[in-house]
């Protein structure tokens, strides 16, 4: 079973500020530490991580950034495709952490961008029926249609978390199996839209909806230091967990996402928060089965 996580993947500058500046505002803050991110290459870091083959689809640039990121991505268990660096600039993201947890992020798709369809779909040829393919809003609508669109005639199961959402993924709907959103983009879904939907309500927990079945898993308490990635790190453990158990997406598996999710956000940073290789091993030790579909 192999993972393919098409995506972005940037440099993260995190700075602190008070609070999140209000439109037209100015404020005072500092330079907080320099990580990998972008929510592909989060979501593919951490799915290998959980000892899940994974092959993430990213762009990086022909700049000192680019290589930056090859050079961390070495120390990961997940393999880069393409892996000749793109003629643009590397992708960066700008995040504003508050005083009380909460972050703003700004990111520029440069490099994402330069990645058009024959490239990233070329990438799947090595694809078998029952792989996985991962995406999220980074893409513009005819690109995460076109991938979707080359998921399916290769027999893949496909997983959306369409963050930031725009208008044209509606037309991705019918061609996605699984789908994870916040509860503000829940509201932006047709009803019955995919077999399986995750609505995340942040601190509060997760429903896990499969038809007429409704479940509410509640969060893991946590003491937030910075959110950046808890989102990112719930949707690749919650996918983790059911693979690992050859089974579908259940309420342990969001409750292995949450147990995750709460070691992210009590860390400052974004790669350096995600949990180990070792701390998911034994999280996920957990046993119980279930069929992804």
């Amino acid at each position: 079973m192999r993972v393919y996580v098409a995506g972005n993947i940037t440099v993260d500058e995190t700075w602190s500020v008070t609070d999140i500046p209000a439109k037209g505002a100015s404020v005072h803050g500092y330079p907080r530490s320099l990580d990998i991110g972008g929510k592909g290459a989060n979501q593919a870091i951490l799915l290998s991580r959980c000892g899940i083959e994974t092959y993430l689809i990213a762009a990086t640039g022909h700049d000192s950034n680019g290589k930056w990121i090859r050079q961390q991505l070495m120390n990961e268990p997940v393999t880069l495709l393409p892996t000749q660096p793109m003629t643009a600039l590397s992708d960066t993201s700008l995040i504003l952490h508050s005083a009380d947890g909460d972050n703003a992020i700004i990111t520029r798709t440069t490099a994402a961008d330069s990645l058009d369809i024959n490239t990233l779909t070329r990438h799947l040829a090595r694809a078998r029926p029952g792989d996985l393919l991962v995406q999220q809003g980074n893409f513009s609508p005819e690109k995460t249609y076109a991938l979707f669109n080359e998921a399916k005639s290769r027999g893949l199961i496909t997983v959306f978390n369409p963050s930031p959402v725009q208008a044209g993924f509606s037309a991705c709907w019918p061609l996605v199996d699984i789908a994870v959103v916040n509860q503000h983009e829940a509201q932006q879904l047709p009803p019955g839209a995919v077999h399986t939907l995750v609505v995340t309500h942040g601190s509060a927990g997760a429903w896990l909806i499969q038809g007429d079945r409704r479940t509410f898993s509640p969060a893991q308490p946590a003491h937030a230091v910075d959110t950046t990635g808890a989102g990112d790190t719930f949707l690749a453990v919650m996918l983790a967990s059911a693979l690992l158990r050859g089974g579908d997406v259940d309420t342990l598996a969001l409750t292995h996402a949450s147990q995750a999710a709460a070691l992210t956000v009590s860390r400052p940073g974004t790669l350096q928060a995600f949990p180990t290789a070792e701390e998911l091993a034994a999280l996920l030790q957990t046993g119980g089965e279930s069929a992804l579909t």
